[in-house]
């Protein structure tokens, strides 16, 4: 039988190799980005609820209306845009579900989509795998900032779409007026759509506020956002996101969702619309994520790495250069191996394996972990 791959260069995830490594050598794991503290008790009981509910059979195909109800509410309040929940609001099987569907239903065979790197490993293979073709800028250490002359000049009449993240993963660099500005610039008068990742939207540090394009003239009807409840709510096993999009988007979206998962775990979805109505617990993720950044980075003081800048998210970029000439991938495997702690190597986060010796670590963990974690670095 002859059989071709549609992505011949996708292999093990390096999320997947690396947690595997960490299991088996009884690393501390710092590598996957996931929490391993619990999330709220009331969550947890509003789930043990939710089963005794009749949720025990598949869920409305765009998501439960009391929980799209809750999010467009949390978007008046949060940023002050009016969602129409019923059309404008889809339930997903995790943020990365919500991304693959937005580019399948959007992108065609030879149409270009921009990718700024590193990012999250799963943008080029949901672009590759329904014919488009990846062009990539890539963002330079140490500043990862966006050049957009640079990024200007790669759009093309093939140019479909813009794919961010912000907070960035795994920079932590967060989108500001300027780069709105000057997105909305570069788009005006085109049919470039925007897929922005905006998971880590309640974690940005030092006062700076989460901006999404939704909130901009000229950018909100061309944007899919994508979102994420496992990272708001410490739950990413549940596997449980969304995608706010104008309704025209929606539809295709739906079209592509509803033939992919069709809906997503009904007990879930109930729990969450629950927890939204009673807590607002969200609103204290950035002090909360921003106090184990801070002490995690001085922990860290004593260590050889030298640690880049984060204005958001959970993860920190640590460089290695004064340490070891190793390539990423080969310094990480040996993190794991002699000292016990896991890490991505960001060499992984770029579709040409760009290397600039920097290894990503997740602080979204215990107190007694990060400290742990730390002292092992110190050893290195």
């Amino acid at each position: 039988m002859n059989f071709k791959s549609k992505l011949p260069n996708v292999g093990r995830h390096i999320f997947s190799h690396m947690t595997a490594l960490a299991n088996e050598y009884h690393a501390v794991n710092l590598s996957q980005g996931f929490p391993d503290f619990d999330p709220d008790p009331d969550l947890l009981k509003f789930v043990g609820e939710a089963l005794s509910k009749n949720t025990n059979q598949y869920a409305p195909m765009p998501g439960l209306p009391q929980l799209r109800m809750q999010i467009a509410a949390k978007m008046k309040s949060g940023y002050d845009l009016d969602i129409d929940w019923e059309n404008e609001i889809t339930i997903g099987t995790g943020a990365t579900e919500m991304i693959f569907a937005a580019i399948a239903a959007t992108v065609w065979p030879g149409d270009e989509v921009i990718l700024v790197e590193p990012c999250y490993d799963c943008y080029r293979p949901a672009v590759e795998s329904v014919g488009g073709k990846a062009v990539v800028y890539k963002m330079k250490a140490p500043e990862f900032r966006i050049d957009w002359k640079a990024i200007r000049e790669l759009v093309s009449p093939k140019t479909r779409m813009i794919c961010l993240c912000t907070p960035n993963n795994p920079t932590g660099k967060v989108l500001d007026q300027y780069d709105m500005g000057q997105l909305m610039a570069i788009t005006a008068g085109t049919d470039i759509l925007l897929m922005c990742d905006e998971v880590y939207q309640y974690m940005t540090f030092g006062g700076r506020q989460h901006l999404s394009p939704l909130q901009f003239p000229g950018l909100r009807e061309r944007t899919f956002a994508a979102f994420s409840f496992g990272k708001t709510y410490h739950v990413t096993g549940w596997k449980v996101g969304y995608c706010v999009a104008p309704a025209a988007l929606t539809a295709e979206l739906r079209k592509v969702h509803q033939n992919m998962t069709y809906c997503t775990s009904h007990p879930f979805q109930h729990a969450i619309a629950h927890y939204m109505e009673k807590s607002d617990s969200h609103l204290q993720l950035a002090a909360f994520f921003e106090r184990k950044r801070d002490l995690f980075l001085e922990a860290l003081g004593q260590t050889k790495f030298n640690v880049l800048d984060c204005d958001g998210g959970y993860f920190l970029l640590l460089d290695y250069a004064e340490i070891s000439d190793e390539n990423d991938f080969d310094f990480c495997v040996r993190l794991i191996k002699e000292f016990g702690i896991a890490a991505i190597p960001v060499s992984h986060l770029y579709s040409d394996l760009h290397d600039d010796r920097l290894i990503r670590i997740c602080f979204a963990k215990k107190d007694e972990t990060l400290l742990e974690a730390a002292r092992r670095l110190k050893a290195v």
